[in-house]
């Protein structure tokens, strides 16, 4: 096993632990055969979906963001998200029909939703949850600029977020219909 992969596992390993440790809801102690309030389940609902339902307040354009990709992104995905030692975020354009698909947030993901929904849950990777609400919305517009799917001054929100058409967003099948 190279020191990479090995680092990688300890990673996973250490988030793993991270969350097993957590409580059942933010500021409860776990307790088994005792019901969850209201409250508690919407604090740990967050999900978005495609549509945007739920996003929350707050806003940000890709110049607010670039200051947060440099705190908390670049040590993972490089500089302007070319990635190492974690996934690339930019790039890959056309190359999913390939022998050499790339895989990011501008050439597979569907939904700019989806990138705030993932950055707002999982992100930093040592410290889920962390970001605030303005910050998500930064990032991902920062996300969304470096693969020129909006403008630099392109303010996302609540209501802008749902709009943006992602280039890949034709390319999964819709099960539900």
């Amino acid at each position: 096993m190279s020191t990479f992969e090995r680092n990688v596992v300890l990673v996973a390993v250490a988030a793993l632990a991270a969350c097993a440790s957590q409580s059942t809801a933010p500021g409860r102690t776990p307790s088994h055969g005792v019901a969850v309030s209201a409250a508690e389940i919407a604090r740990w609902d967050i999900s978005i979906p495609p549509n945007g339902a739920g996003l929350p307040g707050g806003g940000g354009d890709a110049k607010q963001g670039e200051a947060v990709y440099v705190a908390q992104c670049l040590a993972c995905h490089g500089p302007k998200g070319v990635g190492k030692p974690a996934d690339p975020l930019v790039g890959g354009a056309g190359s999913l029909a390939t022998g050499k698909p790339m895989r990011t947030v501008g050439s597979y993901w569907p939904y700019a939703t989806t990138l705030f929904d993932y950055t707002r849950r999982a992100m930093p990777l040592n410290k889920p949850l962390s970001l605030t609400n303005d910050e998500v919305y930064a990032v991902t517009a920062y996300v969304l600029y470096l693969n020129g799917i909006i403008g630099e001054n392109a303010q996302m929100n609540a209501q802008t977020l749902p709009q943006v058409k992602m280039p890949n967003r034709d390319g999964f099948v819709n099960v539900s219909k």
